[in-house]
Order: structure tokens, then sequence, then C-alpha cells
């Protein structure tokens, strides 16, 4: 997978590219064939604009932002049959998903895999290939150019075709709606 991080700044009050190359923290899955993720970039709640070149990424433990944060992250996903091979060992490619998208990894559902649930508001942008966005009613089929705002919703990324798919997302840190909002919403 070929991520490129490009990052820019003002620089002496000079506009310049103060970085270009792959994120630092990309993952190429070795148990789960033709995954990649790459946690690109990350804000605190109130960003400062800076010319510092370090990488907020990797003082990061969680791939989750804190309220008002963001996080910026590439998924490739393989086909699902990549799932469905015999050879296909969900034990270490779980372990392997703690280790390289903490914070994330512990929110997938044990009895439904891919099954999530993120305290976030979601932008994701399908980059390339297509994908299916399994909710907890239904589904819906998105394809190059197709963008999804979720609002902390129980949902997976599933790819039915036969290539992979690619999808950036920017995680908005929120809070948990109150009860008597969601009653609101239902009148």
């Amino acid at each position: 997978m070929n991520y490129r991080r490009v990052v820019v700044s003002n620089v002496n009050g000079i506009s310049t590219v103060v970085e270009d190359g792959q994120p630092t923290r990309l993952n190429l899955s070795q148990h789960t064939p033709g995954f990649a993720s790459g946690f690109v970039w990350s804000t605190e709640p109130k960003p400062i604009l800076s010319s510092s070149t370090t990488d907020p990424t990797l003082a990061k433990s969680s791939f989750l932002p804190a309220v008002g944060g963001t996080s910026l992250l590439l998924l490739t996903l393989p086909p699902d049959s990549v799932y469905a091979d015999p050879s296909y060992d969900p034990v270490a490619a779980g372990a392997e998903a703690a280790e390289s998208s903490p914070g994330l990894a512990e929110l997938f559902e044990r009895d439904n895999p891919g099954m999530h649930t993120t305290p976030t508001v979601d932008y994701d942008v399908v980059i390339e290939g297509e994908v299916w966005l399994e909710l907890s009613e239904g589904e819906v089929h998105l394809t190059a150019g197709d963008v999804v705002v979720q609002h902390g919703t129980r949902h997976a990324w599933r790819n039915k075709g036969d290539k992979p798919a690619t999808v950036l997302a920017v995680l908005i840190g929120a809070q948990d709606r109150a009860p008597a909002e969601d009653e609101d919403h239902r009148s």
C-alpha cells in the first residue's frame, strides 16, 4: 500500500513542505493479507497553528481522539474472501490489530467480527474500490467518491468485491448524547 503524507507549514512566515513520505504509523498486516492502516495525523481538542515538524501520532497511545480532537486514518480493506480463507487466523490477526490500532481495536465486538462503535463523529470517504457499510439495520453499498458521515454508529466495513478498497476516515472525538436527545429525535 502506497500511502504518502505531505505536511506543509509556515516556517519563518513562508509556507513550505516540512515532510514528504509515508506516515510514521503505517501497518501492513502480516496476518490479514491486503489489510493496511495508516494513522496519518491527529490534533488536540484546541489545535494551535505551529511550524513544528513533530509527528503528533508518535505520542498517541490511542487512535481515538479526545473530545474535540481529531484522528486521520487511511484503511485499505482486502476482499472478504481473505477472512474466509482456511489459512486465515483470526486470533493472530486480532493480536496484531490490538498492537497496531490501539484504542480502536479494543472496540471490535467478539461475537460480530468487524462490528464496532466509536465515540466519534466520522467523515469517511471511499477513495478507491467499493465497500459495504454494515449497520445494525441494513447496509449501504459505497463506491469511490462516496462520503459517509457517522454519528457514533455501530458499524463494520465489508469488502464484498474482489479488489482492495481504500477508505479515508476523519474521526472527531465527541461526547455521548444525552438520553433525552434520543427521545427528541424519535418524535
